[in-house]
């Protein structure tokens, strides 16, 4: 079990997960539906279930890659044997499975897209051998957390929590590049396509301060539209202060504070911005 939940990063769900929550309590408040305590649990397991698939595959898909990186040969599962490449592959089948499954007991439309939103997510780990938008794409994946429990609630789409995927498109494509630094050099020697193999370091920093600018104008137009209370607006900036602190931890010349950056800070901001957002719902 601790290989398996190593295997699928299972921390990193700190990430999408309390964005898909932000996306269940939205539906809530600005519709009228009410709680169900049923159909919040269908949604976690969704994430969780896709997420697991997701992550097994890139790393099956990335084997050959991960045993020849020597930044990931002995700490990542297959390469050092302890999962072996078929029962990565046999987890990934049966995670996707479920998945399905599970949005089939909650409403027609969320069932119809759960094979769209496979293909993204899979299909991500696919992207660095073509393109360097693979970013962006790992980006689209994760955005779909909020506007997917949204669907669960309501089974309609609408422009708030379209607000929220946007942000965690730029902001998950943003923090991505900036862990892919580590690897600018492996990139280059094995032909991947990534942001910094591209163009450079700063370049890369550069373009990663973008990105979480448009995401910051994402949140502070949700809360905007949201016509949201003090606890919103409070939960908004210090995820904005977050966001700043994290690009003044990683320089050019200085990745050593990259994991901090990419795990802690972005687990935190993401922790600490549903709490407030929810919360403001209540209060």
């Amino acid at each position: 079990m601790k290989n398996y939940l190593s295997l699928i990063k299972f921390s990193h769900t700190i990430f999408a997960l309390p964005f898909a929550l932000i996306g269940y309590f939205l539906a809530i408040e600005y519709s009228t539906y009410s709680f169900d305590a049923i159909l919040l649990l269908k949604v976690v397991l969704c994430m969780v279930l896709a997420r697991s698939a997701a992550m097994a595959f890139n790393r099956y898909i990335d084997r050959d890659i991960d045993l020849a990186n020597e930044r990931t040969a002995k700490v990542r599962e297959i390469p050092n044997g302890s999962i072996n490449a078929k029962s990565a592959l046999i987890f990934v089948i049966v995670n996707s499975i479920l998945f399905v499954t599970t949005t089939y007991f909650i409403n027609e439309i969320c069932f119809y897209l759960s094979p769209v939103a496979l293909l993204v997510i899979l299909g991500y780990s696919l992207t660095k051998r073509f393109t360097a938008l693979c970013h962006l794409i790992l980006g689209i994946g994760l955005s779909l957390a909020p506007i997917g429990a949204y669907l669960a609630v309501t089974g309609s789409f609408a422009w708030l929590p379209l607000y929220f995927s946007f942000a965690v498109l730029f902001w998950v494509a943003g923090f991505d590049m900036i862990y892919s630094l580590q690897d600018e050099e492996f990139d280059k020697e094995m032909g991947l396509n990534s942001i910094p193999a591209k163009i450079g370091k700063r370049a890369t920093l550069n373009l990663s301060i973008l990105f979480h600018t448009i995401t910051a104008g994402y949140l502070l137009s949700a809360a905007y539209q949201a016509s949201a209370g003090i606890l919103f607006w409070i939960g908004t900036f210090i995820f904005i202060a977050l966001l700043v602190y994290q690009h003044l931890l990683v320089k050019p010349n200085d990745l050593s504070k990259v994991n901090l950056a990419f795990f802690t800070t972005n687990g935190i901001a993401s922790l600490v911005f549903s709490f407030f957002v929810i919360l403001s719902f209540y209060l």
